[in-house]
Formats: C-alpha cells, structure tokens, sequence
C-alpha cells in the first residue's frame, strides 16, 4: 500500500488529524469489557458532552455521521409517523430518505441549494400539520456551504409538542453548538470534520423529551437501539456491540485539543479563516456559491467560471498536492469545496489559495488579483 504522504487535505471531510491524535491510535488494543476501557469510554463522553454544551445522556456510535443520523430516526419513529424534514442540500435529503426508509411520511420544507431556512416559515409548517412529531435539520450542509439558524428554529419548535434533531456533523467542533440553550432534544455528529479526528466515530446526545417518546415507540433497529445504548452505558459505561477502540483513544485526545484551545476561541479561529478564503478567492476573481447570509464558516463552495470545470481539482491534486471537493448532485461540475475546518490554520490556507490561482493559471483563466495577499491583509499578518 502507497500513500501521497504530501497531499494538504481541504476537504469537507476527512479533515487533517493532528499527529498526537494518530499516535494515541497507536497503542496497544485492549478488552471492550475491560474496567480499564470502561474508564477511557466514560472519560470520552464527559468530554464529547463539553463540546455538545449538553447535560443529556451522550453515546458514541462506532459508525459515520450517518449513523447517528438514522439512530435520531429509526428510535422515535413508527410507520406512517410525520416528520418535517428541512431540505437545504444533500445531508437535509438525507434525512428525509431515512425517514421514508422505515414508513415514515416526510413533509419537505425545500429551500434553494445555498441559502437557509426561514425559522418563520417552519413555524407555519407546524401550525399547519400538528401531527409532526420531529422536525430535522442540518446545521451545516457542507454539500452547499450554507449553514442554517439552528438556534432561531429551536425557539420556534419549543412552542409545539414535536421533537427537534439537529445534524452538527460538519459544524461541531468548529462553530458555536449549544445543544441545551438551543432546545435540541436528538445532536448527532461526526468524528471525522471539525472534531479533526479520525472517520469511523459518530455521537448522539438525547434529551429527556426524546427518551419520552422513545420508550413509547416500537422501533426496528438493533444494532442502533438506544434503548441498549443506555442501558449498557448506565450499567457498565460501555457500548452494547464492539466499539473501535483505537478509534475512542484517538477522539479522547482530538476532544482534549478542542477542550484546550476553548470551543468560543475555536469558532473564533474557523469564522477568521472563513472570511480569508472567502475574501481571498473573491480577489482572484471566483464568485461564492452560497448566500451571504447564509456562508458557512467551515465549508466554502465557489461557483468554477466559464470554461473551467472538475479538471481544477485534477490539477490541483495531482500538481499540487492539495485535494478539494466538488460539487454534489445537480452542482456536481458547477463548483468546488474547500473544507477550512478542524485543525487547519493560516498556513493551510495560505498555501491552498496559492496553489489555487497557480492551477487557474494553468487553465488560462485570468487572476484579477491576489487571493493569498488579500487573505494576508484579512488574517493581518
């Protein structure tokens, strides 16, 4: 097996892992069962409950993001339940597809690819169908680089008697979740993006108004029962099926770093390198795919210009170095994606725009000006 040691990873996911995140992966493997492993799971979930703002009952799933996603589901519905699903990119369809896979009706609030949800107009939606019994939302759909207002639709949805389930996949770790202020009874989440750790891990955290609702459902999962999750954590702190567990010794230390640096500096350093790369590929004279007022601070998506498709990210990769991504569905060849989430800094980003408008130099397209010298003047160094 050859891996391109040199490649700078500025995806939406994997994201960069520290090398003292890797190293703990390292050491030796020891019994699930074991008292010894018991205490480094708990010691994880205390610290993932710290990242998530949340008093809740927490689990970690040995599964991706999408796990979490069809746990949230799969144990608060029955066939022929409602759910809201609000659409704003690939992981909202997502959702809905999840709902629809075990018999349950999705009512679609559908908005522009690149823009954000109306709080208002879900409010509407509840008025309407008050037979709902969860809304779901992404916070940050890195499909798109647009980000909803989780914490405005949370307000909204406290008013009604249905549940609220947030996707902070791509946005915990890297901008501001508060699952308690923010009214989310069911966060699911990634360990592969801003967490900066390595893909494979997933986390839930489930309010007391979700458990309410759970021990009246008869769900269909087994492997993502939280019934068992719950009762193996509170019996023994551990899993009911075999964790990864060199996985767990990896996310320890990737929380211990977010924990460090401190969650509000954290959001502080990934809404910095936003603007930079925003502001930076605007002067080379890209335009930005996502609204304004919607751009996430973790993901940016930019529009390719006339006569430049996928073969950028071709060239960047393979004459570069450096690995973006594209775009999905119906934007696939219509933009690409730089993920500025996690670990990465002001060298990373540097680096990446340089080696954009180097690649757009390739493909004849003319730099107007700067991207790295306007981003310098954005980072003020």
């Amino acid at each position: 097996m050859k891996i391109n040691t040199k490649k700078l990873l500025m995806l939406p996911g994997p994201t960069i892992v520290p090398q003292e995140v890797l190293n703990a992966m390292a050491l030796p493997v020891i019994g699930h069962r074991s008292k010894e492993f018991s205490e480094i799971f708990e010691d994880t979930v205390e610290k993932l409950k710290k990242v998530f703002k949340t008093k809740d009952d927490t689990f970690i799933i040995t599964g991706s993001g999408t796990s979490a996603m069809d746990m949230a589901i799969s144990n608060i519905l029955e066939r022929g339940d409602k759910v809201l699903n609000i659409i704003t990119g690939n992981f909202g369809e997502r959702f809905a597809k999840i709902v629809e896979s075990y018999g349950g009706v999705s009512v679609k609030y559908e908005v522009e690819w690149g823009d954000l949800a109306e709080p208002e107009k879900v409010r509407e939606i509840l008025e309407e169908n008050e037979d709902i019994k969860a809304v779901t939302v992404v916070h940050n759909e890195t499909s798109t680089g647009a980000k909803n207002l989780i914490e405005e639709i949370g307000k909204v949805v406290k008013d009604f008697n249905t549940l609220y389930i947030v996707d902070t996949v791509s946005s915990l770790g890297g901008d501001y979740v508060d699952v308690d202020k923010f009214n989310i009874d069911i966060c699911v989440t990634g360990s592969q993006k801003c967490l900066a750790a390595p893909p494979g891990l997933a986390g839930i955290t489930v309010s007391d108004k979700a458990w309410e609702v759970i021990e009246k459902t008869n769900s269909v999962g087994f492997y993502l029962d939280l019934k068992a999750y719950k009762k193996y954590y509170d019996e023994k702190k551990q899993n009911p099926y075999t964790p990864a567990v060199n996985l767990i010794y990896a996310l320890n230390v990737a929380l211990d770093l977010i924990l460090e640096e401190g969650i509000e500096n954290r959001v502080k350093r990934h809404e910095r390198l936003a603007k930079a790369v925003q502001e930076g590929v605007k002067a080379i004279g890209l335009e930005l795919f996502a609204k304004e007022r919607a751009r996430s601070i973790t993901v940016t998506s930019i529009k390719y210009p006339e006569g430049v498709d996928d073969k950028l990210r071709v060239i960047l990769n393979k004459k570069y170095n450096v690995v973006v991504a594209g775009g999905q569905k119906h934007l696939a060849g219509k933009i690409f994606r730089i993920g500025h989430m996690g670990v990465c800094g002001e060298k990373e980003i540097l680096a990446t725009l340089s080696c954009l408008e180097l690649a757009l130099k390739d493909l004849n397209f003319k730099i107007e000006e700067s991207g790295v010298e306007r981003a310098i003047e954005v980072l003020k160094l």
